[in-house]
């Protein structure tokens, strides 16, 4: 198998990846002549050897998504986009000169450059290729100027706020309109330089702290909005999210404990294909990322109604 035939494989720690004489990087062990991955996530091949993005934290697109992204090469019938993903988008040709596009009578360089910026939905995407993208529905298509910035794809719901609280404090108070990809591509536009740059500092702080107490009151602090202090709970940290804590970091531990467990495995030898111990390990780790993010979601939940951690 060639390099260019792994590029974004989607593997499960216990994966086979290829053969050969290649060096392993990062998340992957060399057994014999065979590379392994000991982490979910992408697995890529480069000049230097063979490594697995792992997936927690990175977007994995989802069809109807709505995205920002990067123009960042094209080829004659489509856009390569940059979508703060390990997949690139494809926004096709025909998407934005309609069915009688003709690569040689229309410039594609001349509705999108590289370097434009554009909100888009996906389409289509089922991880063996890479998400296409459309720009034909309303408030979608090229963004003509604004601030970028990424933060993690995790952090959007809290940048949003319940019902658009936090978003609408920070829009409010600094003047300025902010766009916000469900893949963690933010884009401020604003008149005043100020009022984007304070937007930038809160939006910063946002992903920074978005699991400690008090965040909202602090980012009214930084934007000078007036706001009363929250009120305390009697006794202070309560029981319940004392457990909520807890349980998160129990399940951060065993998410390491079951793949370190896998990697011991794989380095007694066991890589003879993918064996259906490996298969419900990954299912376990996978299913204890998906208990990780509703137990943030909740914790995130407390937070917003300013109850101490």
């Amino acid at each position: 198998m060639g390099m260019q035939e792994i590029k974004r494989k989607f593997v499960v720690p216990g994966d086979k990846i290829t053969d050969g004489n290649f060096r392993p990087l990062m998340n992957v062990i060399k057994v014999n002549n065979t590379i392994i991955a000991t982490r979910i996530g992408i697995a890529e091949a480069g000049r230097d050897g063979i490594k697995v993005i792992p997936l927690s934290g990175v977007y994995i697109p989802r069809v109807n998504d709505i995205v920002i992204g990067k123009i960042t090469d094209h080829s004659s019938l489509s856009w390569e986009v940059d979508i703060n993903s390990c997949f690139s988008g494809h926004l096709p040709a025909q998407d934005v000169f309609g069915r009688d596009f003709s690569p040689a009578k229309d410039d594609m360089g001349r509705q999108l450059a590289i370097g434009d910026l554009i909100t888009a939905r996906i389409i289509v995407f089922d991880r063996t290729r890479d998400p296409m993208l459309t720009i034909q529905d309303k408030d979608l298509g090229r963004i003509p100027r604004g601030e970028f910035l990424k933060i993690s794809a995790t952090r959007v719901p809290r940048l949003i706020g319940k019902r658009g609280s936090m978003i609408q404090t920070i829009e409010q108070a600094t003047q300025t309109r902010v766009l916000i990809g469900q893949n963690g591509i933010v884009v401020v536009t604003g008149r005043n330089p100020e009022g984007i740059n304070l937007a930038v500092r809160a939006i910063r702080m946002v992903e920074e702290e978005a699991h400690t107490s008090n965040l909202t009151q602090r980012v009214k602090v930084l934007l000078n909005v007036p706001d009363t202090p929250p009120q305390q709970t009697e006794g202070g940290t309560s029981v319940t999210q004392i457990e909520k804590g807890e349980k998160a970091e129990e399940i951060q531990s065993t998410i390491q404990e079951v793949e370190e467990e896998i990697e011991e495995e794989l380095e007694k030898g066991q890589t003879e294909g993918t064996s259906a111990t490996q298969i419900e390990k990954g299912q376990k780790v996978e299913e204890i990322q998906s208990t990780i993010q509703e137990v943030e979601e909740e914790i995130e939940e407390e937070v917003e109604k300013g109850e101490k951690l």
